[in-house]
């Protein structure tokens, strides 16, 4: 930076004022200098300009300019002599006000007028003004615009272009500084950020202006190792952020899912009553179709395969004018899922227990799928009618999980009935009225439906049918729902009589016909009003699917390649499975995936709903698959197809003879199985040391005997040293297979001498063991 000294003689001369007087006026406020060209400071140089201005003052503005004219030959004489920026016109401005002060008569009037101070003609060291904008603007800022600029620069060069051009200079450069006081500003604010729930480093980087570097450097000192493509959930980054300065906003990313669906909470005033929702629940054969039988007085048994309910119906009855919808699940084990859905989806569940049989295995089951649900749980103990009946049993096995009957003293309604015999079926249907009447069950049937997949098939002729079970809202034919992965807009509906109906409110069941494709049972479908967004969701909702399958099949890296080279030694059996309803399907890939174990891997690679074609034909010969159908046959392409591929059909009726037939053939492909049996003890009475051989051991064999190919044990007070082979054994000279209790022998370890006396050989074999 350049600097410009200004010395006393030379304020002196530019404000009319001899050297003394200078040297008067700086004494006042410092140390006197010592000699007229003393430099002086920009501190002693404000208080001499200070100093002058409050001595000077003017009577009004137009004085200025009539001094300015009567000075100007003067002013045109010092034109040319060296004056470090300062105006010769300050002297005659100075010399006019100073005389203009000295007038006594014009004293008091001119304390009663407004004094203005001229600035417009006196020239002030520009330099030291650069010092201050330096230190109020950043080196960084100030190159922004080129370089750094002085106020005055050169300002004395061009003196002789006039005041026009110096005010027009000085003025752009005022807005120079002002523009990058501006930018220091604009610098020093902290930057706002809006940060999602997750968010990349090099993402959060490039937000804040940072170099990923420094933000990897920041979580590293918070403990934090991450990589700039590696993601960090909100609190971190909002963390780092607030540490490096920045001021942190959450953003809320709205999904299409949250848009399409209306998912208010309804208000008191919205909620109207609903009829309730019951299911059926217990163990197989115990009676749980012929109650229902029983209460629509109609026979529903009568073609299910053994007696075993396989699908989910769900039936609307009238009682005593009102309405209750009930759900009738199967009770074989196969069924879990199905059951679990059924509670979920329900309101009160009645559990049928069979008086003759007691409590079993899915009758626990059933209780948990309820319990899990928080409903309440009405006991109907069925087949009172037969000799056997033993209802106090009953009880007291339902005390067991909690569920103590009123007349105990507890709190679980049980009805004794007789499903085949009508008995006891209208004090059951009291009980659930008068349950659901205490639930006080509410629902808002003036929004759009929302609901649960209670069974869906593929029908030949009129596609895709699903059974709906709407929950709330109301649904209407015409409507666009999504169901899962599928979306479609409703066709035809009917009610569980087959009558077509245009609209379904809370709590009643209906089949629909419309969908693009067959959803899986236990899927939410929602009523929506935008098909394009609802088709987006969809597309969006079955590309999650096929990551997460995606995930399961993944490619050889490093972090997996011994996970593959250990599963490589695992046989499996790979499977497709087709069945009559999804239910059904889906029961039937879930157990057999059970009968996966440590060595044997059941992977069932397509499962659906519908006939055998000749592409389940085509993918079981590509993959080497057995073909399970259940309730359905091959068509007569796919049939033709398995015979020329050689592709294994199994078709079943009933659910376990499949599981049972499949985990016996899965007995054939298990890999041998050894155990461990020991055939003798020897005790080492002398050791020998051969250079060729190593140490030989002459041994005594306490019990058993000991074989040529045995494995042997090292124990040396009965801790196990070595485990290895019998290198060599040998009676006197001669080689031996085998040495008996009793008898003396030589013996080697096959690479290992350590062998002292007392030492016990343990020799044994691996024995395979039958399956």
């Amino acid at each position: 930076m350049s600097f410009i000294k200004y010395r006393v003689r030379d304020v002196a001369t530019d404000f009319g004022m001899t050297p003394k007087e200078v040297t008067e006026v700086m004494g006042k406020y410092f140390e006197k200098p010592k000699s007229n060209s003393q430099v002086l400071t920009d501190e002693q140089l404000n208080v001499v300009f200070d100093h002058l201005t409050q001595n000077n003052q003017i009577d009004s503005i137009e004085q200025v300019f009539a001094n300015a004219k009567k000075a100007e030959p003067k002013a045109a004489a010092h034109k040319d002599a060296p004056k470090p920026n300062r105006p010769a016109s300050s002297q005659k401005a100075g010399g006019e006000n100073k005389s203009a002060s000295q007038q006594p008569s014009q004293t008091q009037e001119r304390r009663r007028e407004r004094r203005v101070v001229d600035t417009s003609a006196v020239q002030v060291n520009s330099e030291r003004f650069d010092d201050r904008v330096d230190t109020l603007v950043s080196e960084r800022v100030q190159n922004i615009s080129g370089g750094k600029q002085k106020i005055g620069g050169g300002k004395a060069k061009n003196n002789k272009k006039g005041n026009k051009f110096q005010s027009s200079k000085a003025k752009n450069e005022e807005q120079e500084k002002m523009r990058r006081l501006r930018l220091e500003v604009i610098k020093k604010t902290p930057l706002t950020v809006k940060i999602p729930d997750e968010i990349t480093v090099g993402e959060l980087a490039s937000m804040m202006k940072k170099t990923a570097a420094e933000v990897i450097k920041a979580l590293l000192k918070n403990g934090v190792i991450a990589t700039i493509n590696q993601t960090i959930d909100y609190d971190t980054a909002e963390f780092i952020a607030t540490e490096l300065g920045c001021k942190v906003e959450h953003e809320i990313t709205v999904t299409i899912e949250e848009r399409l669906i209306d998912d208010h909470v309804d208000t008191a005033e919205e909620l109207q009553p609903r009829s309730p929702v019951v299911v059926v629940m217990g163990h197989v054969d115990h009676g749980k179709t012929s109650l229902l039988d029983a209460i629509r007085k109609t026979n529903v048994v009568s073609g299910e395969a053994g007696g075993i309910t396989q699908h989910i119906g769900a039936y609307t009855v009238q009682i005593n004018g009102n309405p209750i919808t009930f759900l009738d699940t199967p009770g074989h084990a196969a069924f879990t899922s199905m059951r679990a859905r059924g509670a979920m989806c329900t309101d009160i569940a009645i559990l049928v227990v069979a008086a003759d049989d007691g409590i079993m295995p899915q009758t626990v089951e059933a209780i948990n799928h309820a319990k899990a649900a928080q409903i309440p749980i009405i006991v109907a103990i069925n087949k009172m009618d037969k000799p056997g009946a033993n209802p106090d049993r009953i009880k007291q096995q339902l005390t067991e999980y909690d569920l103590v009957p009123e007349e105990w003293g507890g709190e679980t309604v049980i009805c004794p009935i007789s499903a085949k015999k009508g008995q006891g079926i209208d004090e059951l249907l009291e009980m659930v009225i008068l349950t659901a009447e205490v639930q006080e069950l509410k629902a808002n049937p003036n929004r759009s439906a929302k609901g649960t997949v209670i069974e869906a098939r593929l029908d030949r002729t009129r596609g895709p049918i699903a059974t709906l079970l709407v929950q709330n809202g109301t649904l209407n034919q015409g409507d666009i729902i999504i169901a899962g992965t599928s979306v479609g807009r409703v066709r035809v509906m009917t009610d569980d009589k087959g009558r077509s109906v245009k609209t379904a409110g809370p709590s009643i069941p209906v089949e629909i016909t419309g969908l693009a494709d067959v959803p899986a049972p236990g899927d939410e479908f929602n009523a929506v009003s935008d098909e394009r967004m609802a088709r987006e969701l969809v597309e969006q909702r079955r590309q999650a699917e096929k990551d997460a399958a995606a995930k399961l099949n993944s490619k050889v890296t490093l972090d997996n390649l011994f996970t593959k080279l250990h599963d490589e030694e695992m046989k499996e059996l790979n499977l497709i499975v087709k069945a009559d309803v999804q239910g059904s399907a889906e029961a039937v890939k879930a157990n057999l995936m059970k009968l996966s174990n440590e060595e044997v891997r059941v992977k069932v690679i397509h499962s659906g709903v519908g006939a055998i074609n000749e592409s389940d034909i085509l993918l079981a010969s590509t993959a080497n698959a057995i073909v399970i159908g259940f309730n359905v046959r091959p068509d007569a392409a796919a049939q033709a197809s398995a015979a020329r591929s050689k592709v294994d059909m199994r078709m079943y009726r009933v659910i376990y003879d499949a599981i049972n037939e499949i985990e016996a053939a899965l007995k054939g492909m298990l890999a041998p199985k050894y155990e461990e049996a020991i055939i003798g003890h020897a005790e080492v009475r002398q050791t020998y040391k051969v250079s060729a051989i190593g140490t030989i051991a002459g041994c005594y064999v306490k019990d058993g005997k000991i074989t040529r190919d045995a494995q042997v044990r090292v124990l040396r007070d009965n801790i196990v040293l070595h485990e290895g082979v019998v290198g060599s054994l040998q009676r006197f000279k001669d080689a031996a297979k085998e040495v008996a209790a009793g008898y003396e022998c030589g013996m080697s370890i096959d690479k290992y001498n350590d062998i002292k006396e007392g030492d016990i050989f343990e020799c044994f074999v691996m024995q395979e063991i039958k399956r």
